[in-house]
């Protein structure tokens, strides 16, 4: 009885995964624009389906996301930690990978672009919220005190279209970085 109770939700919720992916994918109908809130919560961030896999976009940007950490101290004061390059972290997993995974890859990179497209408001705390819990994560990880706050940076610096001279991504040496600041966010406490 049991087992045949957790094969039917389980049946339940797959048939419901599919009907949503696909509704999502499909091109727009009376259906899918009336439950878009409800459909858009269920796939973003973890489903999201695109074609990037067939037609990537080529980077038009370097990007270099830092993040530190803020805690309080005893005496009111705020003890800001140092920057750590999360981007350098993931290329160095990467590199020294000889089967990287996707998430090492593109987890980040892809959680700043979709944070960065202006989205809607609650779509945008969403995203917020997911970015900061990333950058929380590898914090901890490497950090040897407690924070419950976190702040970002972002220095993206344009790539030059390649020269049939010059290998494809590499910066032109007159290219200029932009630095941007996110303000703190409140993270869960990370005690050590």
């Amino acid at each position: 009885m049991t087992v045949a109770f957790a094969t039917g939700v389980c049946v339940l919720a797959a048939l419901a995964h599919v009907c949503l992916v696909f509704l999502h994918v499909a091109p727009s109908t009376a259906v899918s624009q009336r439950y878009e809130r409800q459909i858009d919560a269920w796939i973003y961030p973890y489903f999201e389906q695109n074609w990037q896999l067939f037609a990537p976009n080529p980077e038009s940007v370097r990007l270099r996301i830092s993040a530190r950490t803020a805690a309080m101290a005893p005496d009111g004061s705020r003890q800001v930690g140092e920057w750590l390059d999360l981007t350098a972290v993931d290329d160095a997993a990467v590199r020294h990978s000889p089967f990287p995974s996707h998430t090492a890859q593109n987890m980040l990179r892809r959680a700043w672009a979709a944070y960065d497209q202006q989205p809607t408001p609650e779509r945008g705390r969403m995203l917020q919220k997911y970015l900061a819990n990333i950058a929380a994560e590898r914090l901890a990880a490497r950090t040897r005190h407690s924070f419950e706050a976190v702040q970002l940076r972002v220095v993206s610096t344009p790539i030059a279209p390649s020269a049939p001279s010059t290998p494809a991504n590499v910066s032109s040496g007159g290219a200029r970085s932009d630095a941007r600041y996110l303000p703190w966010w409140q993270v869960e406490s990370h005690d050590r």
